[in-house]
């Protein structure tokens, strides 16, 4: 029986710009999740009814960025059900997009992230972090990457912006994007960075002024309608938030996206 989802990890975070620790994030979403329901009351719906399949974790500490990414790219491409990426640095999503943009042509992406990330390269490096929106958009056409949350960058990433679908500050789908991501398979990357601080201090590069963990949920719910067929959760660094509420929300998202989009699928 194929499963509804399966969750793999990429532990990795060689590529950040500030605060390493990412890649403690997928051990620790993983035995954080013991403590919150498998239920979800907003969505009636259980994690136990749901047939899944937990990867475990590749082996990409100690390989360069682009070997990283092959990596990612490699082993997404073969995975039954949705697959559920646990970063790591948001630089392991450009390997997932690779290989969803290779089965799906029409691939668009709706990212939540604090920063534009669309820096050409960052520390001498085009594989860093603050690189990401840019190499996603070297791995499909950027006018099908659509933003939320963003409101961190440098002057000239704000005027590079204008060449993608949507950059929006808010967690809010215009009319007129909706009708560009419906019907198209949409990946799902949430930076938990997009979150306020006060809610995720555990991230490596925190940026104030962000959403709370409630306006995020509810946005998952907004885009349920949407054709989602991969989801990553990436950013979380453990080290930076002894409270563990970081990580704990990180769970809950996790939850409710395969709740979202990969329960109710038929086995």
């Amino acid at each position: 029986m194929e499963p509804a989802a399966t969750i793999i990890g990429a532990p990795y975070d060689a590529t950040a710009s500030f605060r390493r620790g990412a890649r403690y994030a997928p051990a620790a979403i993983r035995w954080t999740s013991q403590s919150i329901e498998s239920y979800s009351s907003m969505l009636d719906g259980d994690l136990r009814e749901a047939v899944l399949l937990d990867h475990g974790d590749l082996q990409v500490e100690s390989l360069a960025p682009e070997a990283m990414v092959t990596a990612v790219a490699g082993a997404i491409g073969v995975l039954p059900g949705l697959p559920v990426l646990l970063g790591g640095v948001h630089t392991v999503s450009v390997g997932a997009v690779r290989a969803l943009a290779a089965r799906h042509p029409d691939l668009h992406l709706v990212v939540l992230d604090a920063h534009l990330d669309l820096r050409e390269e960052y520390d001498g490096s085009p594989w860093s972090h603050a690189c990401t929106t840019r190499r996603l958009a070297d791995a499909l056409d950027p006018t099908r990457i659509a933003l939320f949350g963003v409101r961190s960058g440098a002057r000239e990433e704000f005027a590079a912006a204008g060449g993608l679908l949507a950059t929006e500050r808010s967690l809010r789908v215009s009319r007129s994007l909706w009708a560009r991501l419906e019907g198209r398979p949409i990946y799902l990357s949430i930076d938990i960075d997009v979150l306020d601080p006060a809610v995720a201090p555990g991230t490596g590069n925190p940026e104030p002024a962000g959403p709370g963990a409630a306006e995020l949920l509810d946005f998952l719910r907004v885009l349920a309608p949407l054709r989602v067929v991969g989801i990553d959760v990436v950013e979380v660094a453990p080290p930076y938030d002894p409270s563990g509420r970081t990580v704990i929300l990180a769970a809950a998202i996790v939850r409710e996206a395969v709740l979202t989009w990969a329960a109710k699928r038929p086995a």
